[in-house]
């Protein structure tokens, strides 16, 4: 019973990250009339402010010695803090600038990119569905980039930018709050001279719109860390596959709220990309779900090695 109730919970949690993910479109428009690049350095200033409150709280300082004495271990954090940056500073861009249908599109084929990045760099073999999956993702980024009229660089570079990011996290394996403290710690100075820059120029925004929009500011700190550490309980609580298919949540929203809320134009041949996306991953869930299954399964009718039973010699008779 606790294990369910454990496990209902984790799914909320997992739902509570993956809803705020898909809905936080709607959060970026708010902060016009800023630029991307500073809504991101806002975004790291705060960030920082908010986890090392939390961390304060909880107390999880020791991890900060343990990184300090890893030169390896730095670089490559401060690798993932520039990628993410990257990430999080176009899909922001992006929003504000009406591309958040393409934008979510990204993270529809994140996944496929990830498999494609384990087949390149890690030497991953693939299964035959997931190689037609692959293919039919190349197929989508085809006809995407003839009705685009040129390739979908918003989505392909926010795909590539998060996979990798993935792939650095996966080597670094720190759990979500230290991770999140350390890649703003390493861009926090950076970020904050450039927020300081720009109120010396007379270009920034923050205190010169009024008190409402630098609290939105603000917000972003919040905004960051809210999610990641929703997502932190729900993986801690939740089976991976469960996870994997909660993912698909926050580009369906985002793709939803492109169509429906900012009315976004989907002629034919974008239907048609993005229909073909959705079919190799379809493909991916209905193969994760199976060879999930055939493992259990495997499980349950696995025999039980008995131990060897020594039997003792016959006693010999006497002379």
């Amino acid at each position: 019973m606790k294990a369910e109730n454990e496990q209902r919970t984790g799914l909320l949690y997992g739902f509570g990250a993956y809803g705020m993910w898909g809905l936080v479109p709607l959060f970026w428009p708010l902060l016009k009339p800023s630029g991307a690049v500073e809504i991101l350095a806002h975004r790291m200033v705060w960030s920082l402010a908010v986890v090392g409150l939390a961390l304060l709280a909880l107390r999880r300082w020791g991890w900060i010695r343990e990184l300090a004495r890893q030169p390896r271990k730095l670089g490559l954090t401060t690798l993932a803090a520039l990628i993410i940056s990257v990430n999080w500073g176009l899909y922001i861009w992006a929003v504000n600038n009406g591309h958040v249908v393409e934008a979510s599109l990204g993270y529809f084929i994140n996944p496929l990119v990830s498999i494609a990045i384990g087949v390149l760099v890690l030497g991953e073999r693939l299964r035959r569905v997931q190689w037609v999956a692959v293919g039919l993702s190349f197929g989508a980024v085809l006809v995407l980039a003839i009705g685009y009229g040129r390739p979908p660089w918003i989505s392909l570079i926010l795909a590539f930018s998060f996979a990798t990011y993935g792939l650095i996290k996966k080597k670094l394996n720190m759990g979500g709050l230290e991770s999140l403290t350390a890649e703003t710690a390493v861009l926090f100075l950076p970020a904050l001279g450039y927020v300081l820059w720009l109120s010396a120029q007379g270009q920034s925004t923050f205190a010169t719109h009024g008190v409402g929009h630098s609290l939105l500011l603000a917000a972003t700190g919040l905004v960051t860390a809210i999610p990641l550490v929703f997502f932190g309980m729900a993986a801690i609580r939740v089976p991976l596959s469960t996870l994997g298919l909660l993912q698909y949540m926050a580009p369906v929203f985002q793709f939803g709220l492109g169509v429906l809320y900012f009315h976004e134009a989907m002629p034919p041949e974008r239907w048609a990309g993005f229909s073909l996306v959705w079919a190799a991953l379809a493909l991916l869930t209905w193969e994760a779900l199976r060879t999930a299954r055939r493992s259990r399964a495997r499980l349950e009718v696995a025999p039980v090695v008995a131990a060897p039973v020594v039997v003792a010699p016959p006693a010999r008779e006497p002379a």
